[in-house]
């Protein structure tokens, strides 16, 4: 790696639960070809893996990264008495808590450990609307980025002259006034982040040149601004996007097919622009969702379950199978879902720890085993 660089972290959310019973598949057991009736898919569809497992047929540039061996697949990954909420269970994947409800997100605390002065406030960038919880944290700045291309302050006003006169007006209204309270400095903070935060990203399009062509849909977008922003070196360290909706009640043959091609190309065009501009080995990739589908299906697609699938790709990642495959047997299922084997927090210690170079003791509230995946 670069001396001058730190490591980067992306990570892709899968929104609304993905299935993972049908994205690392167990195609060679009877159990899952008797519950999956509707929605099963056959051995002479899946990519094998290992003679057992093999990957949904919509993910083929993630198998290429797997045949580099640069893929890490986490199985049976969850945490204590599952709940199949979406906005609770993705709030436990968001703050690492899972008993009660934490004020701040996992990457928001990490961000805090990297950059405690905030002195960069690019340290962390979602790409998509809205903040994620994930990457709250009091006091730590976080730009939000709909669309890198036209992103910035005001990016409506076309007159140059009109658009520097309201920056300069937005610059004195946020900027440092003495006797104010804490309320107003708290505003003024904010402000002043998001003023040069867009300031900062603004300029990372034009510095771009790649070979590489992205497809015309959100997440290969995201992906490629992801990328943009790594390029222009303003030392972001934490990126977050989010792709779905994944939540496949129904009709989840062809649009868990349609949503694992978008990602698998995304993310496959994601790390070919990094070897092109030499930068492979500095981002390391997680994808994740809040819970996985039951094992029986119901009739078209899969209501929430438990028991998911997590990926860790990159040039620095050992890859191979993580976890054992949860048990489909009826004696080891719970309340008809596939067991967690793995605490997802286990992960994130791994991530920090091997990758981030970050204490995850005080970010995780505990010590979580680790697995031997991260080569550096």
């Amino acid at each position: 790696m670069n001396s001058q660089r730190d490591p980067a972290l992306v990570v892709i959310q899968l929104s609304g639960g993905n299935d993972a019973l049908n994205t690392v598949v167990p195609y060679t057991n009877g159990i899952y070809q008797d519950s999956r009736r509707a929605i099963r898919l056959e051995e002479n569809e899946v990519i094998d893996l290992d003679g057992k497992l093999g990957l949904h047929p919509s993910m083929g540039p993630i198998k290429d990264l797997w045949d580099d061996g640069n893929v890490a697949i986490v199985n049976g990954i969850g945490y204590p008495k599952p709940n199949r909420s979406h906005f609770r269970s993705m709030d436990i994947w968001h703050t690492a808590e899972s008993v009660d409800v934490a004020p701040d997100g996992w990457l928001g605390r990490t961000i805090r450990e990297i950059d405690p002065n905030h002195q960069n406030v690019v340290a962390g960038v979602n790409f998509g609307r809205g903040l994620p919880r994930a990457l709250h944290c009091k006091g730590v700045p976080v730009a939000s980025v709909g669309n890198l291309a036209t992103y910035g302050l005001m990016p409506d006003i076309e007159d140059t002259a009109t658009r520097d006169l309201a920056l300069n007006i937005f610059t004195r209204m946020y900027g440092p006034a003495e006797g104010r309270d804490a309320i107003l400095d708290a505003i003024g903070e904010t402000g002043m982040s998001a003023y040069l935060g867009a300031d900062i990203l603004r300029a990372a399009p034009a510095q771009y040149h790649s070979s590489i062509e992205y497809a015309d849909n959100q997440v290969a977008q995201a992906m490629r601004d992801i990328a943009q922003v790594m390029f222009a070196d303003v030392g972001t360290r934490v990126f977050y996007t989010q792709h779905g909706s994944y939540d496949t009640h129904s009709g989840e043959l062809i649009n868990h097919a349609n949503l694992w091609n978008e990602l698998s190309i995304a993310v496959g065009d994601f790390f070919a622009d990094l070897e092109e501009h030499g930068r492979g080995d500095e981002a390391i990739v997680m994808v994740f969702s809040e819970f996985g589908r039951r094992i029986d299906d119901n009739g078209s697609g899969t209501d929430h379950g438990s028991g998911g699938v997590a990926f860790v790709m990159g040039s620095n990642v050992k890859g191979g199978l993580y976890g054992e495959y949860p048990s489909l047997e009826p004696i080891d299922q719970v309340e008809g879902d596939m067991a967690y084997n793995n605490d997802f927090r286990g992960l994130y210690s791994t991530l920090l720890d091997g990758w981030m170079g970050v204490d995850p003791h005080p970010i995780l509230g505990g010590t979580f085993e680790q697995f031997d995946m991260i080569a550096r």
